[in-house]
């Protein structure tokens, strides 16, 4: 059994990605790790701090960024695709710039793929999440936030990224433009396996978190809208009220603590929130109330929520 490890990124550096950490923390059981690392700015570091690992199982594709061809948050996606062929394994096991994973779920993962090798029924493995807030001692339970999502894949062509590269779909005869088609896109046959993705995506200071958002609203919707917004003074991001978030009370990966060491924002969050802002999505009632309603009388289960998969029972 082989397993590939692949990722996308750019720019991941000077936002605060923890990268570096993402991949070592699978690095451990995988058998190659593909990085499309796309054209960063020069005042960027990701190349440097990927070659630091010093790992012969790492080989890096450059790439270039087209968000005319690829609009809609569609060049993630190709990205991740590009990384993708160029993985030999048998499963291939996907990480964003800003997924980490704790090292007490290696010796499970590696388990599940050699115990499905092959069980063909299964196309990928579906994860548990962990969506840290603020810092890093609070994280989502909000029904907002996904809780699973499908990080192994088989190695099979007609399996692609889809959308913004949240998921993967079986896609026949892909054209590799529209990332976004639902037309002739299938779900993927997954099952459970016991690990979960801690996802970091919203642990920066402030400011770099505001960066961040218009760097991902560039690629979603363009620099014209994004220019806009920032006349109308939108991009000013403030945490919210922490005091309404889970505790996270477990351990961090260990390749995570000395990016958890860099923590210096914590004069800028609020227990509670003082000032008046527009809410964010989760902090609203009707989610707040849903939330409550499905975590106390319905076990967790989410109502009308959205699943990019089929689970079978393995």
């Amino acid at each position: 059994m082989k397993i590939s490890g692949f990722t996308m990124g750019k720019n991941a550096g000077k936002l605060y990605y923890p990268w570096k950490e993402s991949i070592m923390s699978i690095l451990p059981i995988v058998d190659e790790f593909i990085v499309a690392l796309g054209d960063n700015d020069i005042d960027d570091n990701s190349r440097e701090l990927i070659e630091s690992i010093q790992s012969d199982k790492i080989r890096i594709i450059d790439t270039v960024w087209d968000l005319q061809k690829f609009p809609k948050g569609m060049e993630n996606a190709h990205q991740t695709d590009i990384a993708k062929s160029h993985c030999t394994g048998d499963w291939l096991f996907y990480l964003q710039a800003d997924e980490v994973v704790h090292e007490k779920y290696l010796e499970a993962i590696e388990k599940r793929c050699r115990q499905l090798l092959h069980d063909e029924d299964v196309e990928g493995l579906l994860f548990d999440y962990k969506h840290f807030w603020g810092n890093y001692h609070h994280y989502h339970k909000s029904r907002v936030w996904y809780p699973h999502e499908i990080r192994i894949i088989r190695n099979h062509k007609d399996i692609h990224s889809w959308e913004s590269a949240q998921s993967f779909r079986r896609i026949p005869d892909f054209d590799g433009k529209n990332y976004r088609q639902i037309k002739n896109t299938f779900r993927l046959k997954v099952a459970k396996v016991n690990a979960c993705i801690y996802h970091y995506g919203w642990v920066r200071p402030p400011d770099i978190m505001m960066k961040k958002q218009k760097s991902l609203d560039t690629i979603h919707k363009g620099a014209e809208k994004v220019a806009e917004l920032e006349k109308q003074g939108k991009y000013i991001f403030d945490y919210g009220d922490l005091n309404k978030l889970e505790i996270f009370k477990e351990t961090h990966p260990k390749v995570m603590l000395p990016f958890i060491e860099k923590f210096n924002w914590s004069d800028t969050l609020q227990f509670p929130a003082k000032k008046e802002r527009k809410k964010h999505k989760h902090e609203k009632l009707k989610q707040r109330a849903l939330s409550f309603f499905e975590k106390t009388f319905l076990g967790g289960y989410r109502i009308g929520g959205f699943k990019n998969y089929i689970l079978l029972k393995k």
